[in-house]
This record gives C-alpha cells, structure tokens and sequence, in this order.
C-alpha cells in the first residue's frame, strides 16, 4: 500500500520536481476527472466545521431535469470515463428526487459516488444505492460517540452513521467505503482508540484530515491544531500506515519531504480547477466546493454558460501558482512543489496561505 512511502529524500525532491512540471502543464491543459455535484445546503446536522455552513437555510436548487441536460452535454464533451460524478451536500440524500438523479447519472454511464454523514443510510436505502450504481462512499466519523455527536451536534448521528456504514457493507457490492474523521482540538486524544475500533468494521480505508480555518470552523478557533498537534496526528497516521492499515491523510496540504509519501500515497497536488470542478446547487460553476463562493471564484452558472466552454478556457485563477500571490512565500525553498498550498484554505483577502506546514514539518 505504501509503495515507495519510505523513499530517501533526494528520490522525494526529484519525484516532486517531475510533479511541478506536470502540474505546470495541467495549467495549460486541464483534465477534469472529478465533478462534485451539491445537490443541496440542507443538511441534518449542523457540524462545527462545515466549509458551506450548511443546515436549515434553503438555497435553491436545480431540478433533476437541469442535471439530466447538463450531465447529457458532459458526456458528449468529455465521455463517460472522465469525469467521474461525486454527489454531495449538504446531505445529498435530503433530496426527495435523489435516487432519480441517482438513477439518471447510471443510465447515462458515469461513474459515481458521494459524501454522506449515513444517518440516513437504512437497508433499503443501502440496496437502492446499489441499484443506482454507486461506486465510492465517503463517510464522516468524526471521533467516537460523545466527541462525534458534540462535532456534528447530532444527538444519536454516531450510531445512526455506524449502522449506516454497516448497511453499506453488507451489501457487498460498493468498490470503496471510506470513513473520513476530520481531527480538532476534541478528538485528536481519541485517535488510537478509533482505530482499535476501525480495525473490526471492513472499510476500504480511513482518510483522516485536519480541522481548516473555513466555513464554521472559523467561529470556533479553539478547535483549531496547533503545530504539536499537526505533527502527532502525521505521526500517528505514518505508524498505523507501517501497520498495514489503509490509511492517508487527504491531499489538503503539502508537507515536505518528511511526510510526503509517508501519510498518503502519492504527492501534494491541489486539484483545485486543474482536476476538479463542482457545481453548486443553484448552477453556480466553481471548483473544489471547500472554496469560498466568492464572486471572483465563480466561473458562470450552468444554466447559462458553456461549462465545457470555461472548463477549457477560463478557471484562470487556479491555473497558476497561489504562491506568485503570496507574499510569505517569497523566500520560500519549498515553494516549487508546493505551489502556495492549497485554494480552499488561502485568504483572499489578505492574499496569504491560511495553513502552512513550514516551520511544523519542514
């Protein structure tokens, strides 16, 4: 699983090296493999991290037959082998005509998954999610049941979300559970004892990130980690990966060539516009849906524009290095490979990389 996780640094800086260059032709030739697809703000529950702040306030929402046209134009533009689709939220399944669009996605032939928080995940559920072709699921457990239930103020959502998974698994016919727990002041003492407890529930793999300053999050800094934090959580992740346990560290931040490779399996790479796109769930065009929603961020809206058209042609703020903008950067030796980090966490405002590992972990 680990692959060369535990190659020297010089074989990492060269690696890396290769990395830059490929990342700087993507800037000239993007290729879309993943499109996220919010198909609603409405969630329920109400997590203290929540990068959309997602919950009761109803934005508005296309229609399955707006999908259905633009899915119908994506797969004559792109084909149906890229992009794969990611239904998202919000919680997706609060959409009352979720299993049409669902249904809609496996007839026309993409590939697909979601991110749930699985409270909703019964029996019935589980199988018409097979039915509709799923693929990949991605789950939040975010600690164990006191900590989770205090995070995603959800009285009960742990054991909701649990049973969910285990309806998923008994299914036996979905190529990846994940179970996503992102790590904060709260629930970072918590970690070897969830893994104890992962070890007996047959996931696919265990993506653990860190709490970042967006959405929700921000009102809550003492959740925040601090640099000893960061570094027992990438120490933790490294040993349990030696373990054989298919762990990683999600692709949010670059780390250096002492954790590069040693916490996931491949490089830091945002894909940000480069790799990704999301729609919103009133059309809006953007990339990663971590990103702040801000007009300078929103390529158009599908429901006027030429997504294909944009993809190809604008994005042009993340066709480029975030760190030609940030002045903390300047002197920086690792900003070769790290670009400047990644958007979702970057303060457009104060032009500057709101999470930044130098001096942590390099």
């Amino acid at each position: 699983m680990r692959g060369a996780g535990a190659a020297p640094a010089a074989t990492k800086r060269r690696h890396m090296e290769q990395l830059a260059q490929y990342r700087e032709g993507l800037y000239r030739k993007p290729f879309l493999r993943s499109l996220f697809l919010e198909l609603t703000t409405r969630c329920n529950e109400r997590c203290l991290h929540c990068g959309s702040s997602c919950g009761d306030i109803v934005r508005d929402e296309l229609t399955a037959g707006q999908y259905r046209d633009f899915l119908a134009k994506i797969k004559k533009d792109f084909g149906t082998e890229h992009p794969r689709i990611c239904l998202t939220g919000g919680e997706p399944l609060l959409r009352r005509d979720f299993f049409e669009i669902a249904g809609m996605i496996n007839e026309l032939g993409f590939r697909w998954g979601m991110t749930s928080n699985a409270t909703l995940i019964d029996e019935r559920t589980a199988e018409l999610l097979e039915q509709t072709g799923m693929r990949t699921i991605s789950v939040s457990i975010d600690g164990l049941r006191e900590s989770h239930d205090a995070f995603r103020r959800t009285e009960g959502g742990w054991d909701k979300a649990m049973r969910g998974i285990q309806n998923l698994i008994d299914r036996r016919a979905f190529k990846e559970i994940q179970i996503t727990t992102v790590v904060h002041k709260g629930n970072i003492g918590e970690l070897e004892e969830l893994y104890e407890l992962l070890l007996d529930v047959d996931i696919d793999s265990w993506r653990v990130i860190n709490i970042d300053p967006i959405g929700r999050a921000k009102l809550h800094p003492e959740l925040l980690l601090d640099a000893e934090d960061y570094r027992r959580m990438f120490r933790f992740i490294d040993e349990k990966r030696k373990l054989g346990m298919p762990l990683l560290y999600g692709c949010e931040h670059y780390l250096g060539t002492a954790y590069e490779r040693e916490v996931r399996d491949w490089y830091f790479l945002c894909n940000a516009g480069r790799y990704t796109a999301g729609i919103r769930s009133n059309g809006d065009i953007g990339a990663c849906l971590d990103i702040e929603p801000r007009p300078e961020l929103i390529e158009g809206n599908i429901l006027r524009d030429d997504f294909t058209k944009i993809w190809r042609e604008g994005f042009k703020p993340y066709r480029r290095d975030l760190s030609d903008s940030c002045k903390g950067c300047e002197d920086c030796p690792e900003k070769r490979f790290c670009a400047g980090g990644a958007f979702h966490s970057f303060d457009f405002d104060r032009m500057e990389q709101q999470v930044c590992f130098r001096g942590v972990l390099f």
